[in-house]
């Protein structure tokens, strides 16, 4: 990519399309740790103050990978905070304030110790895959019973988010974290999450196409509870099986949990569980844990 400006944080250097002022950071404390090569338009930046970690996520310089503006960015990322607040959960990672700063707009989150399942910058597939140091590859060798679990905080964060009338728009891997040292999971990045009705205006939606559902291409389709059923059954073969190839002799939880999983990413949307919560009670009837 021609013309990139390579842009310092502290000790921490990575590049934009164009110059951007970031004097205003120091205010976070020093930096650690950088996020800038994703597509939302968004860079992220781990941070520290007086021994305390933060996550915070801004919008309003012209990332390398974001085919848009900046202030569609900052629009985007505003529009989250009331996704955040709404959704608020154990298992999603806590907003702790918003704030507009700079030229643009930020989040500012409570630091999670977990590691991306889907490591896209540092183990591009198929290094994800099999790579010894990728997350996801550490993830697949953990006992089934721990996956179960982590698989089981997915549900239940999603039960919550059909309680409060949303669906989740562009819920994939890289939307959840791992903490291997606690084994604990957290959701992150809900940006895209919306409040029903919803419909298909797009076309292609926002989403990795392993995990979307027919309607999901489909412009004036309804996106609602059987969406998010698809999208949940389409993860639990990433993380319990063999992601697209959805066969028994990928999968490793058991005869019972691989029928309810594959009801789930039926195409025909009627054969699915109507609901989150009904695929939760079908699990958990099922599971092991």
């Amino acid at each position: 990519m021609d013309n990139l400006i390579d842009v310092s944080v502290g000790n921490m250097s990575f590049q934009l399309k164009e110059k951007h002022n970031f004097e205003w950071f120091q205010e976070f404390g020093s930096v650690f740790m950088v996020f800038s090569e994703q597509d939302s338009g968004n860079i992220s930046f781990g941070v520290e103050k007086d021994g305390v970690k933060k996550f915070v996520k801004y919008a309003g310089a012209k990332t390398i990978n974001f085919s848009g503006e900046p202030s569609e960015a900052i629009e985007t990322l505003k529009d989250s905070v009331n996704v955040y607040h709404d959704l608020q959960h154990p298992y999603l990672v806590n907003l702790l304030d918003s704030l507009e700063i700079g030229e643009g707009f930020a989040l500012v989150f409570e630091w999670f110790e977990g590691e991306n399942l889907h490591p896209h910058w540092t183990f591009p597939p198929p290094h994800k895959y099999t790579h010894p140091d990728s997350p996801y590859f550490r993830f697949r060798q953990l006992p089934i019973t721990d996956r179960l679990r982590s698989f089981q905080s997915l549900l239940e964060f999603h039960v919550h988010v059909e309680q409060k009338g949303y669906v989740a728009v562009d819920f994939y891997d890289g939307s959840i974290l791992y903490d291997f040292k606690n084994s604990k999971t957290k959701i992150c990045d809900i940006d895209l999450y919306r409040k029903k009705p919803l419909v298909n205006t797009m076309g292609r939606m926002w989403g990795s196409q392993r995990f979307m559902s027919p309607e999901e291409f489909e412009l004036g389709a309804n996106i609602d509870e059987r969406t998010n059923v698809f999208n949940i059954g389409a993860i639990a073969f990433g993380l319990l099986g063999g992601e697209l190839d959805r066969s028994i002799t990928k999968w490793e939880a058991g005869d019972g949990l691989h029928k309810v999983a594959m009801k789930v990413v039926s195409k025909d949307r009627n054969e699915r569980y109507p609901t989150v919560e009904d695929l939760y009670f079908a699990w958990k009837r099922l599971s092991t844990i």
